[in-house]
């Protein structure tokens, strides 16, 4: 049961209806239906594996109340560390050792266990930092962790959430308004643009060996839309769904394709992720390398990004990938060259602007293949004499041309909304008959492509 399909719209009306209306005047009652909707989501997904996150829930939850009730220093960091090695053991155990120790390749990942483990994590690490207090309340701790919008592949909500669940809610028309159009633009992501351009790239990654470079390089580009549209898609239902039930779920995008440099990316691609990251893990390396000057920042951002690859997964690509944009970012920091200009020429930012997305290209290349030898051979071949030729055309010219239209039409519009939030006097879409006219369009795709079987959501294998 998946966002992108029907059996999930009937379990989404069921869910709305129930909280907002036999349950609209109790906040604890709410929580309560909300925590049982998403056991039951996430049991119809992987039943098997909801005895995990049940007791993960109630251990961290424990966990927490350990921590801030003990009497020294030295004991709530213990509890702390145990919280940090239950929770690095059961990512170990699920997630790499069947890569190291054919005993253990059989196991199954849990769907969503690196989204609700980091949850979990960053609320005791929160608890020992006395950035926010244990919560009395089991029924809001658990809607946290499971909350069923976020629970499959994110974003990671902060325990600031646990203070939403517990405050009154009132159905708000605008609010509720503003979820349905970031659902429509989340499905039109990621049902007309990802999987429209999954076809050509599936097509082309099926046997590297034998395709032309120029189209390899063409599935390259729209593999990174691809990959955008699919989780930045989710991500927009996902606090689409969140506005509906009165919630706001962390923001994950902000559209990444206009970062001025691989550091700017970052701070606008998977931003729940990369900002956890660099909160618990980065500042903390930072300060125990500050007399390292730059040398140490560039040495705390190598490690947070190679943490940002294996967070992925225990393949070599990962790896590769997070010591490639590593790299990146410590080139970037030792030349002084991290930050964003104020004051940037539209020729320098334009250029910058490419220069970053070719680069984010070619490591998407490298997260996307099964194994290293094939991402160098993806590149030996890709770069070969057969680059400069026309790419290959399977699927007739207007499919051709369609599958190339839809991810220029979504980046288009995504950079309109960013000049429209700079510019409202000028933003077209305030005009009543410019934006429905674009719902209908939205809709109209949507319903074109839903005659094809739409495919799963990349990041539930994270």
């Amino acid at each position: 049961m998946v966002f992108n399909s029907l059996t999930f719209l009937l379990f989404f009306v069921a869910v709305f209806f129930i909280y907002w209306f036999p349950l609209k005047h109790t906040t604890r009652g709410q929580n309560i239906f909300l925590l049982l909707a998403s056991y039951f989501f996430y049991g119809y997904a992987d039943w098997k594996m909801l005895p995990l996150l049940v007791v993960a829930t109630l251990i961290f939850y424990y966990l927490g109340k350990a921590i801030a009730g003990a009497k020294t220093e030295r004991q709530a960091k213990g509890w702390l560390w145990v919280g940090i090695g239950l929770a690095i053991g059961t990512l170990v155990y699920f997630k790499y050792l069947g890569v190291f120790f054919s005993a253990f390749a059989g196991i199954a990942i849990p769907l969503g266990l690196s989204f609700f483990t980091f949850k979990n994590l960053s609320y005791i690490i929160d608890i020992y930092r006395s950035k926010t207090q244990p919560t009395d309340d089991i029924i809001a701790f658990g809607t946290y962790v499971a909350f069923f919008p976020c629970l499959l592949a994110g974003p990671i909500d902060r325990p600031a959430f646990i203070s939403q669940l517990q405050a009154k809610r009132e159905f708000d028309y605008n609010q509720a308004i503003d979820g349905c159009r970031q659902i429509l633009w989340g499905a039109f992501k990621k049902l007309v643009v990802a999987d429209t351009c999954a076809v050509y790239v599936n097509s082309a990654w099926a046997d590297v060996a034998l395709t032309h470079g120029n189209t390899l390089a063409l599935a390259a580009i729209l593999y990174a839309c691809q990959l955008y549209a699919d989780f930045s898609g989710y991500t927009d239902m996902a606090i689409g769904l969140g506005r509906l039930l009165g919630l706001r779920v962390t923001v994950n995008f902000k559209t990444p394709f206009l970062a001025y440099n691989i550091v700017d990316f970052w701070r606008r691609w998977h931003i729940s992720l990369t900002s956890w990251l660099t909160d618990y893990v980065f500042m903390p390396l930072n300060i125990k390398f500050r007399n390292m000057g730059k040398w140490g920042i560039a040495l705390a951002a190598f490690i947070n990004m190679l943490l940002v690859g294996l967070w992925h997964g225990a393949n070599m690509t990962y790896l590769a990938f997070g010591v490639y944009h590593g790299l990146l970012f410590c080139l970037l920091v030792l030349m002084g060259k991290d930050r964003v200009p104020k004051h940037a020429t539209w020729y320098n930012r334009v250029l910058h602007v490419v220069m970053t997305g070719l680069l984010c290209v070619i490591g998407w290349v490298i997260f996307r293949a099964p194994d290293m030898p094939t991402a160098i051979l993806y590149f030996r071949h890709m770069c070969s004499s057969s680059l400069c030729a026309a790419p290959a055309c399977h699927y007739g010219m207007l499919s051709m041309m369609g599958m190339l239209l839809c991810p220029i039409v979504m980046l288009g519009a995504e950079a309109y909304a960013a000049y429209g939030e700079q510019h409202p006097n000028q933003n077209v879409f305030r005009v009543a008959w410019v934006r429905w006219t674009w719902y209908y369009v939205q809709v109209l795709a949507i319903w074109f492509v839903l005659t094809h079987r739409p495919t799963d959501f990349i990041y539930f294998q994270f």
